[in-house]
């Protein structure tokens, strides 16, 4: 098993990608935090793993709260003895709509889930591996962050996060702690249910980036991303943007 024995957390468990990344976790080993507002789904997806060879600790919550990042991580602490990964995958979509049209609040809303909230647990979490010697964080970004197929905010928030791994990738280098991202392309999940209406001149000339995409990947292939990252086959790996698209940011 490629993560026997590590404590890990993961937001936005309870669908989609992290739900996937949790289940793959935990069958390689892993004891997870699963973090999500759904408390119901993660009580489910606590009961379907129950067999499993790692354990499932669920801490329901909102991300774009400093409080519920800062709470997770101490849970994984309390219950596991430590933190060895943070995977922050929670994360919203916005409307589509082009920077002149963004309101302030659509604007504070996707920044506060999307980059906000990640920041958090970001700095929660490097001073606790900082405490025990190393750890390791992955980020899902978004292909939105290498080409514009979503609206101004998604994008400048996934470029944000972009950033702030690379930044500690190379702060936290002599620490031991390892940062990177994953990019995802068009994935089947739920995330499209954020959207709410969509702003119709930047859905239309997003549609023209999207005409290119292949068929939709599965969750399954970003929590394969994540395990790869998360263990110790990747400990020469830091700072760097695994792109999961398909092939289309090749074209």
């Amino acid at each position: 098993m490629r993560l026997e024995g590590k404590a890990v957390v993961v937001t936005g468990a309870s669908s989609g990608m992290g739900k996937a990344i949790v289940e793959l976790f935990v069958n390689e080993g892993a004891n997870v935090v699963a973090v999500a507002r759904r408390a119901e789904r993660l009580e489910e997806l606590k009961e379907s793993l129950s067999g499993a060879p790692g354990k499932v600790e669920i801490y329901p919550g909102d991300i774009s709260s400093k409080e519920v990042n800062e709470g997770m991580i101490d849970k994984c602490r309390e219950v596991f003895g430590k933190v060895d990964v943070l995977i922050n995958n929670a994360g919203i979509m916005d409307d589509m709509g082009p920077v002149g049209d963004l309101t302030d609040e659509k604007f504070d809303q996707i920044i506060q889930v999307n980059l906000y909230g990640p920041m958090c647990a970001m700095r929660k979490a490097v001073n606790v591996f900082k405490e025990q010697g190393g750890g390791a964080i992955v980020n899902v970004a978004s292909l939105g962050a290498i080409r514009t197929a979503a609206g101004a905010a998604y994008c400048a928030s996934k470029a944000a996060i972009v950033s702030m791994t690379k930044n500690t990738a190379f702060m936290y280098q002599p620490d031991g702690i390892r940062c990177n991202a994953i990019a995802p392309g068009g994935i089947a999940t739920e995330i499209g249910n954020s959207m709410g209406q969509p702003n119709m001149s930047g859905y239309g000339r997003v549609q023209k980036v999207l005409a290119t995409a292949p068929e939709p990947g599965q969750a399954a292939d970003i929590a394969k991303a994540a395990l790869f990252l998360a263990s110790d086959e990747s400990s020469y790996i830091s700072g760097d943007v695994l792109v999961v698209d398909g092939g289309w940011n090749a074209g």
